[in-house]
Order: structure tokens, then sequence, then C-alpha cells
């Protein structure tokens, strides 16, 4: 007999919720967490900065009615402190920590076809077994670790944006590089030029960002408070998992020129990423796109005096939003100050770190510290990281040139074992607290359904994977989203096959699917 019902792996958002959700149907559960405390990617990345790109009022669980109304976020867009502190509230105000082991990592998996039940292995060769195994391990949670030639023989300070030290880091007066433009990057760069001595910042490929307009948000959230029911049914419905100014997208070509403006102006004024859309075709029709594109780079040509530098901080060789977009809180306004300069590496190419600093092209730059933001190995990272094996089959094999999942949830030859927000759902295209609520639910009701019926056993048809697999290629192929390479094609880390990631068929179909599936009796899975 296991010694468990379910093994949970991660104690983020996730992970606490799918606890919570099979502690109250009757599971025995326990949860294994790396870290020393729950958060998941809001306990590591710490850096200067970090902030949520997803409003406070969506990002933020559902399932508990009372904690909506009580709790009281102070900003719009919450910062990693806050986050932290809320997760930390759910824990104790739901006793979850009692069932979770912390500082403990998972190295292996392991299925037993026999006995119908995973052998958890931990990285202290401690063994535990389990009828079903729950990944919860996060979409953004292994760090990309690109190899600098130099950087042990740096003599400054080096720190990660992924490995922020927990003691405040002193950078006044220093000379600072960043490497790294992307989200982490963007939100260190803000937080820190008005400290440092002068602010270097390399960068490879410059983002689309969009202003948040953050601010204090009492009267609005005391508005949201009075309906919160109807407002997260919603946004369970919508494209992206939560609301925009406005419900009805227009289509681009519907539109004259002058209405076409209207709409960027009024996302651009409402902030955050409902600026791409602005119009339901937006990351479909190329000419949509470019109208949207054209708008962010005049705007960032009035925010940045120096014309020439604004060039250089203007994103010409990709489509708008086919990388991940970046909400920020003045990250232009820094080029403006005079301890701050931009290293293009298109015109400066990296050569190497040296021990006093970097040196690109024939310019060395001397520096006291060096932080680098180089992103993450997204959605596959975390599940590549176990040896998870079913006899000789490993599910890193198997997803060699990509994953192959059914609806994101399981992967066909590995029975018994879930991914919440695994690739291949909607995942990081969504608002994910949205989209790991449906997916807690939706495995949940599973078990249930499976102990009533006295299943011990459930994997994904491989012929209804292979047509979701393809319904998911085809349809990131009718977008623009293939035009970048980004993190969702895997397209930051060396030697990983490109392949797009996510769902792109937005939460509001998604879930029509998941839920259509569960109807029809879980059709594309298999129940003994």
């Amino acid at each position: 007999m296991a010694d468990h019902d379910v093994v949970i792996i991660g104690a983020g958002f996730s992970g606490l919720y799918q606890l919570h959700a099979l502690r109250e149907r009757g599971f025995d559960t326990v949860v294994f967490e790396a870290g020393p405390e729950v958060g998941g990617t809001w306990y590591w990345n710490r850096y200067p900065g970090a902030r949520c790109d997803i409003e406070s009022v969506e990002y933020s669980y559902s399932f508990d009615p009372e904690l909506q109304q009580e709790w009281n976020w102070s900003e719009r867009y919450a910062a990693q402190p806050e986050i932290l502190s809320y997760i930390r509230h759910v824990a104790d105000r739901h006793d979850l920590r009692r069932d979770i082991r912390f500082d403990t990592r998972i190295t292996a998996l392991d299925f037993d076809g026999n006995a119908d039940e995973w052998t958890v292995v931990t990285d202290t060769g401690e063994r535990v077994t389990a009828r079903f195994v729950i990944a919860a391990t996060g979409c953004l949670s292994v760090p990309a670790k690109p190899q600098f030639d130099g950087l042990a023989d740096f003599t400054g300070e080096v720190y990660w944006t992924w490995d922020w030290p927990f003691e405040k880091v002193d950078l006044r007066g220093k000379r600072v590089a960043v490497i790294g433009t992307g989200s982490s990057g963007l939100q260190t760069i803000t937080a820190i030029a008005p400290e440092v001595g002068h602010l270097t910042v390399f960068q490879r490929t410059p983002p689309y960002a969009v202003p948040a307009h953050n601010g204090p948000i009492e009267q609005a959230l005391a508005e949201i408070k009075q309906h919160y029911p109807e407002y997260r049914e919603i946004s369970r419905n919508s494209i992206g998992g939560a609301q925009c100014a406005d419900l009805e997208l227009p289509f681009f070509a519907d539109l004259e020129p002058a209405a076409a403006t209207t709409y960027l102006d009024r996302r651009w004024d409402h902030g955050g990423l409902c600026f791409q859309q602005s119009f339901y075709d937006l990351i479909q029709d190329p000419q949509a796109n470019e109208l949207a594109a054209e708008y962010v780079r005049a705007r960032i040509k009035e925010k940045v005096k120096d014309p020439a530098l604004a060039e250089k901080l203007t994103p010409r060789s990709y489509p708008l939003a086919a990388k991940r977009m970046c909400v920020d809180t003045g990250y232009y306004e820094v080029y403006n100050q005079d301890n701050v300069t931009l290293v293009d590496l298109h015109e400066e190419p990296f050569a190497r770190i040296t021990p006093r600093g970097i040196r690109t092209g024939d310019t060395e730059r001397e520096f006291d510290v060096i932080v680098l933001a180089t992103g993450f190995d997204a959605m596959t990272g975390a599940l590549n990281a176990i040896d998870i094996r079913n006899g000789e089959q490993s599910l890193a094999g198997k997803w060699a040139d990509g994953p192959r999942t059914y609806l994101g949830l399981m992967s066909a030859g590995f029975p018994n074992l879930f991914t919440i927000t695994g690739p291949q759902s909607p995942s990081v295209l969504s608002n994910m607290l949205t989209s790991i609520e449906y997916h807690v639910e939706w495995i949940s009701d599973l078990l249930v359904h499976m102990r009533t019926q006295g299943h011990s056993r459930v994997e994904s048809d491989p012929a209804a994977e292979q047509n979701w697999v393809d319904i998911v290629a085809d349809t990131a192929d009718l977008t623009l989203f293939p035009q970048a390479a980004s993190w969702y094609m895997g397209a930051n880390i060396p030697g990983k096959r490109r392949v797009f990631l996510p769902f792109v068929g937005g939460v509001g179909v998604y879930k029509q699917i998941g839920d259509g599936v569960a109807v029809a009796g879980y059709h594309g899975f298999e129940l003994t």
C-alpha cells in the first residue's frame, strides 16, 4: 500500500491550493518543497523591483470568499514582498504547513505499473510511494544559466535576479552592470537606477513595455469586493483569465484608422498587458500588429529625450506581444538620467567578463557589481530537471523534440502523473491564478471520480494526446507568436527544440474544452 494517496511537488500558488483542495476531499496528501518556505517563484524572485504584471485583484485566490473580502491589496500591481506575505497568510489560514516537507528537492519519480503507484525520490535518498503525483513545479521556476566567459574571474560582486540575497544589497554609489532586459531585468533596472553611482545596461533585444499606471487601489478594490463572484466568473471565461476595460474586443479589419488609434489610446491609458488586447486579432493580423507596435515605438520616443538612444530602445525585429510584453513603472525614463548608459550588443558584441568588468567589442568597462537577469527555462525546465521514468521510458526523452501532453495535464505513458498549468495549456499566456485554480479543481474532481468508481489508474490516450499536440501547434501557427525567438518557443535555452509551448486559444476556450472532456466521462483519458 502506498505511503500517501498524493504527492505534490512544489509549495507555490498551485501546490498550496492543490493541497487544500485534496485535503478537503479526504485525500492523504503531502507536499515536497525545495525551499525553506512557501511561495514558489515569489519566494525565490526577490530582486529589487520584483512585481507581478497581473493586477492584484486578479492575481489572487478565489476559492476562499472570506479571504477575498478580508485581504486588502495596497497597490494595483503588487510587489514581491506583498505577494509573499499573502501566500504565507493563506498557508497559515488553512494550516497547510503541517503537510509540507520543506528543504526537500525531488530528484526522481519512478512508476510501478504492477502496483499503479509512483516512487518519489528526494535529494537525501529518501523514497516515498504515492498513488498519484501532481507536479506543481511552476512555469518560471528553473533559471536559465548562460555561460559567460570569464565570470569566475570577476573580482566584484555578482548577483542573479533569481537568487537575490535575503539581506539588503547596498548598491549606493557603485558601478553596476545589468545583463538582460526581460521583465526581471527591466524591473531591476528601474528600481536600482536612482541609487547606484552608474548603471550600464547591456541589451541584446529591446522589449515592448507598456505603463502599469500603478498606484493605490483602495476605492477600486472596495467596488470589486461587492461583486467578486461575478467578477471572477467573467475572468474565467475571458481570453487571458483576467479582465480588461472593454469586454467586447473589436476586430482590427472592422475599424477605421482613427477608431483603431482610439482603442490603442484607451489601452495605453488603462495600462498593463491589456494593451495587447486592443484588437481581437492583434496577434494574428500583421497589419494590426504593426499599427500597435508603431504606436508603442512612438510612445518610447516621447519618453526618451535622446533620439538616438530612443531608437536603440525601440523594438523592431519581432511582432508586438510575440515575446512577453513588459509592464513598466518608469523604465524608459531611467535612460534620461545622467548615470545610466545603454550598450547595444548588436553594435558592440559581447566578448567576455574580465576581472575588472565586461568587454564588448573593443571596449572594456569596469564595474563593482554585475547583475544577471537572464530569465528561465520556461514551462518544461522544472519537469525535465526531475528524472521521471516509467520503466525504460523517461519523460525528458519523450519530450526531447518538444513537450507532448493532453490538455497540458498529462503525458501518455506516464500514468497518475499530473502537471498543473503544464506545457500546452494556456499557462503563461494567461493570468496564472485563473489557470491554476481551474487545473487544481479539474484534477481534484477527476480523483474524486476515480475513487467513487474504484479506479486506481489514469493516463492520457496517445491518440488524444497527438490530436492535442497538433491543435496546439496548428493554432500557434495561425498567429504571429512563432515569429519571435522567445522563451515561449524555448529559444533562450541553447539546444532546446523550438516549439511553441502554451495553448493560444485562450482561457475561456480551454475551459470549455476541459469541461467537455470531463462531462464526456473524461474523454481522451483511460481510467482503469
